[in-house]
């Protein structure tokens, strides 16, 4: 008797816990590793979210941007994620064209440097990309004076990296077809080419290189985490490029409530306190603290450039065969 006793106690506690964790529902977001590293902000989002929202928030990071479209591309309607977070404005026109994308409304009054009106992503957070350097470098003051150097660079592959992309982007957009020449006068400063930009990043802080392709942000983190001011992002003539990096919803969720939930906490003052310090860009949406201290004594770009979301394709298919053409001979 005590036996059954026991077993009908335990088949009841089971179907009691079976059902609570089936009643909870599980929202899965795509985005990049350092998004959900410790030192990143994904803990915190995660935490924050499923506070509000009775649900497992489930974050998976996969390499840098432009690999987290091609996943997303090669998975198609059978993705298992429901929001993606962390494609940006050079691959916005790219994700449209998949077809995997739901228009979903999103409340927020954005402090960007352009206007913003898509109703497909929301913009979360935002940078200007630089070349990161130690202060005790002179470093060039634009392009060509960086290809007539020697100083060497680490880079990442647009092929693969937002930020990669970005830097094809902006050599384009400063120099139009004068970008050719900028990249064979810049191949033999480049001592390697990553996957991404946190493999770009440890090079850089290893001494492998003087310098390497970040944002005017990147500073801050070792202001304020580390308490150290000997970083600093070198300001170019010709105008930095922007990053805008958005989240969005994918048509195929079968969550679509919370994946529009997760979006509006997106821009919402509880994610936008948390990343300009574990995320270290611009914050979309200003907190109602401010951004943090030290962020003043940031680089702050005298001109901004930015190439149109929907003319990036045609941009990116020539620029990429200019950086191929130069890196390969």
């Amino acid at each position: 008797m005590k036996y059954l006793t026991f077993a009908t106690a335990t088949l009841a506690a089971t179907a009691i816990s079976t059902t609570a964790w089936a009643e909870t529902p599980e929202l899965v977001v795509y985005t990049y590793d350092s998004f959900v590293s410790d030192w990143g902000p994904g803990p915190k989002i995660e935490e924050a979210f499923e506070a509000t929202c009775g649900c497992d928030l489930k974050l998976m990071g996969v390499a840098d941007g432009a690999a987290l479209l091609a996943r997303l591309k090669l998975e198609g309607a059978r993705s298992d994620a429901d929001v993606v977070m962390g494609l940006d404005t050079s691959l916005i026109a790219a994700a449209k064209e998949t077809g995997l994308f739901a228009e979903t409304p999103v409340d927020a009054e954005y402090d960007l440097p352009v206007e913003w009106n898509d109703p497909v992503f929301a913009p979360y957070d935002w940078g200007y990309f630089a070349f990161v350097h130690n202060k005790d470098l002179t470093p060039p003051a634009d392009f060509k004076a960086l290809g007539k150097s020697d100083l060497k660079i680490v880079i990442q592959d647009p092929r693969s990296s937002t930020p990669g992309l970005g830097l094809l982007m902006w050599v384009k957009a400063a120099y139009g077809d004068e970008a050719p020449a900028i990249w064979d006068a810049m191949a033999d400063n480049v001592v390697t080419v990553t996957k991404g930009w946190s493999e770009a990043y440890g090079l850089f802080l290893e001494g492998e290189a003087d310098m390497v392709l970040s944002y005017t942000t990147s500073p801050a983190y070792h202001l304020i985490a580390e308490e150290d001011d000997s970083k600093a992002a070198a300001a170019f003539d010709e105008g930095h490029y922007m990053q805008i990096e958005v989240v969005g919803k994918l048509a195929g969720s079968d969550q679509p409530a919370l994946a529009e939930q997760f979006l509006n906490f997106m821009v919402s003052d509880a994610a936008q306190t948390v990343l300009p310090t574990t995320n270290w860009m611009y914050p979309a949406v200003t907190p109602s603290a401010g951004l943090p201290a030290g962020f003043e004594t940031l680089t702050v770009p005298e001109k901004a450039l930015l190439i149109p979301a929907d003319e990036v394709p045609a941009n990116r298919e020539e620029a990429l065969a200019e950086w191929l053409k130069a890196l390969s001979q």
